[in-house]
């Protein structure tokens, strides 16, 4: 009884053994219990014969540090203002994948970073308190009534598309525009979360946000008092990619996850899983409340050349106009 017990044992360490383990760095919310990671997981292991396994936690630092000695096959979660940092880092390799599939609305012809969902920055309003919402980023500016919460460029991605949003809407005049959004500002938090907390504790009017955001009020909670302020200048495009490691221990199974990415299983969940838009599914197949929230008509996108160009200049203009 013994001996089979043991060898029981020794046989399923064998096989554990022999399954490969695909480790692809994210970020924290991408494993969490309620975010896009345990689909993804379960999704793409029921098809590879592998362990997929998040290693989450802020990865481009992370890339930066460790370099060649970080120990990932694949990385998700970095977005189109980061990649040229991260492509400096020499340690990203081809993705391999066909990109016509993607659906995004700009050209895209990278062959390293790959979409796997988009979106646009937004102001997003509680339609209890504001009944009359701003058209234009020139009239947030002038409006007297409204408070907003939003995030610090210098520690989070969205409030790094709102520097380079009115960057590109104001140029060399953007350090007034501070100056007049600190006027009607609770706070400036320094990640989206914290942010979106206390708008949902009624904290402010209006939140630095996503389109996308009043989703997951109609769809978790069934509450539609939440709206995005489209605005008729246009809105800062941006979009999360993956990428493949140079130095991966499962090269192939890095880039099958690159296909898993663009495939209409993984593309089907990450509306809901991630509440954004899809990288690769057409409009007409997004979920109904994504085809029914109120959508731009004017994409601002800078590529991430441009980006890290204006990155450093717009936050000199930020400072000058948040000290007045």
């Amino acid at each position: 009884m013994r001996t089979a017990f043991f060898a029981t044992v020794i046989l399923a360490g064998a096989a554990q053994a022999d399954t490969p383990v695909l480790t692809v760095l994210a970020p924290d919310y991408f494993g969490s219990s309620w975010g896009p990671g345990p689909a993804i997981k379960d999704g793409f292991e029921a098809r590879c014969g592998c362990t997929l396994d998040f290693r989450t936690g802020e990865v481009l630092p992370r890339l930066m540090l460790e370099g060649a000695r970080v120990g990932a096959d694949a990385v998700i979660g970095l977005n189109t203002d980061m990649t040229l940092r991260a492509r400096e880092t020499g340690l990203f390799a081809p993705h391999g994948q066909d990109l016509g599939a993607l659906t995004v609305p700009v050209e895209w012809e990278d062959e390293v970073f790959l979409p796997f969902n988009w979106g646009y920055a937004a102001w997003v309003y509680d339609k209890t308190r504001v009944e009359n919402p701003p058209t234009s980023f020139a009239e947030l500016l002038e409006r007297d009534d409204l408070s907003l919460l939003w995030q610090d460029p210098r520690s989070s991605g969205s409030g790094l598309a709102l520097l380079l949003w009115v960057d590109q809407l104001y140029g060399d005049e953007a350090g007034g525009v501070w100056q007049a959004l600190q006027a009607n500002t609770v706070t400036v938090t320094a990640s989206w979360s914290e942010a979106y907390g206390l708008f949902s504790e009624g904290e402010a009017d209006m939140v630095l946000s996503y389109t996308t955001s009043p989703a997951y009020h109609i769809v978790a909670e069934e509450d539609d008092s939440k709206a995005a302020a489209i605005f008729e200048e246009g809105h800062y495009f941006m979009a999360e990619v993956a990428g493949v490691l140079e130095g991966a221990a499962e090269p192939e199974l890095a880039r099958d996850f690159m296909a898993y990415i663009l495939s209409e299983d993984f593309q089907s969940m990450i509306a809901y899983g991630n509440w954004s838009y899809p990288s690769a599914l057409p409009r007409a197949e997004w979920p109904e409340v994504m085809r029914d929230l109120p959508f731009p008509e004017t994409a601002i996108f800078l590529d991430e050349e441009a980006a890290d160009a204006r990155r450093m200049p717009a936050l000199d203009l930020w400072l000058e106009g948040m000290t007045q």
